[in-house]
């Protein structure tokens, strides 16, 4: 027992700056690990999610492109509505490029930010 004491006193002594910087480390993982949490965290919506129809009137978008819309909303590439919708790539881009001119957006990121400043999509 005492050997091995002297053996973690020398061991310590000639780690220090490791095991600080270690300790140090873990509290800033610890930190980070709390802080996103907080702020990332979801909220429980209070209900199904209702489409603002009045937008959606005023700015003249389609049902289907509402729905073109929502999918874009959720990441979803062009070939992959084409697939979810049963349409054509190509019918896609040119909802797309409908929604675009409707939103008045230049780019789908600024026509989602757009919709969901409008509650076109959730």
């Amino acid at each position: 027992m005492p050997c091995e004491w002297l053996e973690y006193k020398i061991w310590a002594r000639a780690h220090a700056g490791t095991v600080y910087v270690a300790l140090i480390a873990a509290g800033f993982l610890g930190l980070g690990i709390w802080v996103g949490r907080r702020l990332f965290r979801s909220e429980p919506r209070a209900g199904a999610f209702t489409p603002n129809e009045r937008a959606q009137a005023s700015l003249g978008i389609t049902d289907r492109e509402r729905e073109v819309l929502q999918l874009l909303a959720d990441g979803r590439s062009n070939k992959e509505i084409a697939a979810r919708l049963g349409l054509s790539p190509n019918t896609v881009k040119t909802h797309v490029a409908s929604l675009l001119e409707k939103l008045q957006a230049a780019r789908r990121t600024e026509a989602i930010l757009r919709a969901r400043e409008l509650e076109l999509v959730p």
